[in-house]
């Protein structure tokens, strides 16, 4: 790496030994080590209130219009011991970043101005514990489509209500999509929503016309102000305030910014509305981000439906090939309109908010009507391209932008050395920005899913370069064709270099994929035991292949860091992450082990039925998260909601008193780390956390539980000895990313993840076989000090006093390990390999080198992995090297 800078180019001052600097197109550490962020957002919880999951109705627009529900408790409870499980399982699944997902009306859904101090004192006690299990955090101010009064998250009720409209209405004039109104409000059905239709809520007219007023008001409705202002700089500075003063908080907390809180993300997945919109009488002839899925009024359409008038308009369905037109529908509001009646605000002044409306800011009548664009009446729209040429055609330099300078500078005043991760709207290049507002501290954030796998929920053998198609690279749909999984896969990758990239466009700063994940409840959810009898029960195979095939795109020649979306505590699988019908969630309550009701837990079954029970008891007496009567799911399905909240009774129906300790149900950390994890050998991967050089290509596969890394190596690239700089938390006892303790310099650090590379004794009894047993009676570690060696080692558990990994889990790994050059060493905890290699001296060429770790006896196979393979798999398997020709 190139020299670290010695002061910040933010402050100007010396940086802190936990700095994490952004340079040459890298996160680097104090050390000039490059440094890669594998971690999970968390939460998709947080996009609502405990106990309000998205298609819950009952109370839903009183507590709206009461100002709504507090938001403590999102997304942990840090009082029941849950946290620490949550948390100690991210930590051993690999992971040490974190998205923190928070939304505007958790801050401040009281109504202007009025801020719940005891949810952001409350998230400073979260993230203190997040500091305390060793993640960097960076903050996402979560939105989609808006709000959950819109049919997503993010903004408070009261900001629709600031827009002039009435969202009671929004189902019946189809403005918006809501999930706990589908299809009908006074007949509503949540289960049978079609996947990812609250998307198509970007193309509907509540939304498009309350990101319009948002960026670009002064410009498109001049006449909207409240308080002597324009909506667009009442809505922009009431957000920006909120998180504004959240950072402040942050700050003031004395010990988070940098050492656990490192940037923020700007607004999540934009939308620029109506800007740029060239015919508002036509649907986009190209398939952009947003949806078409069910009922697809053009804008016209949208504009009449929102004053009550009927039309017929198109009906789309989606299949694996995308989008079609599947004939007409007629949707008819009856006379509701969205625009809010003029008796709601008696003089201009809103009886509860306190705002006074401007006196040509006409309610109960569309406000692009009263900007001339089209007449009510007849319904004829006389200026198709207003949104197109006045004044500016260009939404991402023109809009998004100057409102993303506004946020910075607000987030810098209370966070001078944040990192802005710079999140233009999806699959959008970013624009130039001012070198001051980026100070050197920044990095390109995008977001990145495989669509067609996400839509039709089917691991399909093709697929199409999305993000080619969207760039123009292809003059037919045909030509971004990619027919097979090795094909997939090379495609995938190809189109998150492209999107990497687009970071030079800000300057030499690296690359965050923000958002990135598969959904889990595929094929009928079948996974879940669903479909077949049963017969498919806990088989996450389809599941793996397709998150394995988009988180090796991150890997190869591109290297990247990402958050994967997401990790939910109260995932459930009748409604998956509580929001929508997503279920993306890595982990959930659902698929945790029945402990005791299989052979693998004899033994231990009255402790962990104990458990289970109380688990099960507190699901059903005194759950917040209510699963609704609609949706035709199991009858008597038994939910349990988060894991600890496991209420111990001292005279269970069991007998006696169980085990308190919150790891006590698992054998081991294998067992804890694969317990409710959904294809958790594709994103608990091995990979270089800190590297001496640059990592030119990862590769794992998984079928060989094999690792392989190949870096590149400058005289320049020397390590800075620093013993008080470090990437994770340091204890006495654990030396994984402190100077050696020979007084060596820095080392290269790779993560290597129980879930592949456990010892069969610490696999216990789900192991169904490995290739290689260990004999118990041979040493646990063999070390051989030849720098270039080919070696195998097995190491139990360190003592640590760090929170993960747990000390009352085994936790030993089994691997043979292959260096091109230097010496390595596993750490106390037996989950980082640190390499040292030599470096090349100043006038000397580059060097490389490479490793290749594997899991000693082959991949693990469990029983539970067993019990779902094909009987050719399982010949093959015991045939070792057994080939069908």
């Amino acid at each position: 790496m190139p020299k670290i800078p010695a002061v910040s180019p933010a402050t100007g001052e010396c940086p802190p030994p936990n700095f994490v600097h952004t340079v040459d197109g890298n996160f680097v550490d104090s050390h000039g080590r490059t440094i890669l962020f594998r971690g999970v957002n968390f939460s998709g919880s947080t996009k609502a209130p405990e106990g309000e999951a998205s298609h819950l109705l009952d109370g839903f627009w009183e507590s709206a219009e009461a100002g709504g529900n507090s938001f403590v408790d999102r997304p942990l409870n840090l009082d029941d011991g849950s946290a620490d499980v949550h948390l100690a399982r991210l930590r051993g699944w690999g992971f040490n970043i974190l998205r923190y997902a928070l939304t505007w009306e958790g801050l401040e859904h009281g109504g202007p101005g009025v801020y719940d101090d005891d949810f952001m004192n409350y998230t400073i006690r979260v993230l203190r514990k997040c500091k305390e299990y060793g993640f960097k955090v960076y903050i996402d101010p979560h939105q989609d489509t808006w709000s959950r009064y819109c049919g997503g998250s993010g903004a408070p009720y009261w900001t629709l209500a600031a827009c002039g409209m009435n969202p009671l209405n929004f189902t019946a004039t189809q403005s918006a999509i809501l999930h706990n109104e589908y299809p009908l409000a006074h007949q509503p059905d949540p289960a049978s929503i079609p996947a990812m239709t609250w998307s198509t809520n970007y193309g509907r007219l509540a939304i498009q016309t309350v990101f319009t007023l948002f960026f670009a008001g002064r410009d498109f409705a001049p006449n909207c102000t409240l308080d002597g202002c324009n909506i667009q700089d009442y809505l922009q500075s009431h957000y920006i305030e909120a998180f504004g003063r959240l950072a402040d908080k942050i700050r003031d907390a004395g010990d988070l910014l940098d050492e656990c809180v490192i940037g923020w993300d700007s607004l999540n997945e934009p939308s620029e509305g109506f800007v740029g919109y060239p015919d508002l009488n036509s649907l986009p002839a190209k398939q952009g981000s947003t949806l078409k899925r069910g009922p697809t009024p053009t804008p016209a359409q949208s504009l009449r439906l929102g004053m009550g008038q009927a039309q017929t308009v198109e009906n789309w369905a989606f299949n694996a090939f995308g989008p079609k037109r599947a004939g007409l529908v007629t949707i008819d509001p009856k006379g509701q309109t969205i625009w809010l009646d003029p008796s709601t605000e008696r003089d201009g002044v809103h009886p509860r908010y306190g705002w006074r409306r401007g006196p040509d800011w006409q309610l109960g009548v569309d406000i692009w009507a009263q900007h001339g664009v089209w007449d009510i009446e007849t319904g004829y729209v006389m200026r198709p391209d207003y949104f197109r040429y006045l004044p500016a055609v260009e939404f991402v330099a023109d809009y998004w932008a100057p409102h993303w300078q506004a946020w910075a500078r607000r987030i810098r005043k209370a966070h001078p050395e944040a990192i802005h991760f710079v999140a233009p709207p999806v699959f959008a290049q970013p624009p130039p920005l001012p070198t001051e507002d980026l100070a050197g501290r920044c990095a390109y954030s995008t977001h990145f899913y495989d669509g067609l796998t996400l839509v039709t929920r089917h691991w399909n053998w093709f697929n199409a370069d999305a993000v080619g198609l969207l760039r123009g690279k292809y003059r037919t749909k045909f030509q971004a064709l990619r027919i097979g999984e090795r094909a997939i896969r090379r495609s995938l990758q190809a189109q998150l270099a492209m999107l990497k990239e687009d970071a030079p466009i800000l300057g030499a700063y690296p690359t965050m994929i923000g958002e990135i994940g598969i959904p889990f409840d595929m094929d009928g959810r079948k996974a879940y035991g669903w479909t077949d009898g049963g017969r498919y029960k806990g088989n996450f195979s389809s599941q793996q292949r397709a998150l394995d095939a988009s988180l090796n795109a991150t890997d190869g020649p591109n290297s990247l860091s990402y958050t994967i979306w997401t990790y939910c505590p109260d995932n459930i699988h009748p409604w998956g992450d509580l929001w929508n019908m997503e279920d993306l969630s890595l982990w959930s309550v659902d698929d945790l082990r029945l402990r005791g009701e299989s052979s693998m837990y004899q033994g231990n079954g009255d402790k962990s039925s104990a458990l289970l029970l109380a688990a099960h008891r507190a699901a059903r007496s005194s759950s917040t998260v209510r699963l609704g009567a609609s949706g035709g799911f199991p009858q008597g399905y038994p939910s349990q909601l988060s894991l600890a909240t496991m209420p111990l009774a001292a005279n269970d129906e069991q007998g006696g008193m169980p085990d308190t300790s919150p790891f006590s149900c698992w054998d081991s950390a294998f067992d804890f780390l694969t317990d409710g994890a959904r294809a958790v050998k594709a994103f608990s991967r091995p990979y270089p956390i800190a590297t001496v050089g640059i990592p030119t290509d990862i590769q794992f596969d998984i079928a060989k539980a094999e690792f392989r890394l190949v870096v590149r190596v400058r005289a320049e690239d020397a390590p800075v000895t620093n013993s008080a700089a470090t990437t994770r938390p340091v204890t006495p006892s654990s030396h994984s990313t402190i100077d050696d303790p020979k007084g060596e310099r820095p080392a290269t650090e790779i993560f290597l993840p129980i879930v592949h590379f456990a010892a069969d004794r610490t696999v216990g009894s789900l192991l169904d076989r490995s290739r290689y047993k260990r004999d118990s009676s041979t040493p646990d570690i063999d070390i051989d000090e030849e720098p270039v060696c080919s070696r195998s080692s097995e190491t139990l558990r360190g003592v640590s006093n760090s929170p993960y990994p747990p000390r009352t889990l085994q936790n030993a790994v089994a691997v043979a390990v292959f260096v091109s050059a230097g010496r390595w060493e596993l750490d106390g905890n037996g989950t980082t390999l640190r390499w040292w290699y030599p470096i090349p001296r100043p006038g000397e060429p580059d060097h490389e080198y490479s490793i290749i770790i594997a899991r000693r006896g082959g991949r693990i196979i469990t029983e539970e992995e067993c019990r779902h393979q094909s009987f050719w798999e399982r010949l093959c398997g015991r045939a070792s090297d057994c080939c069908i020709m």
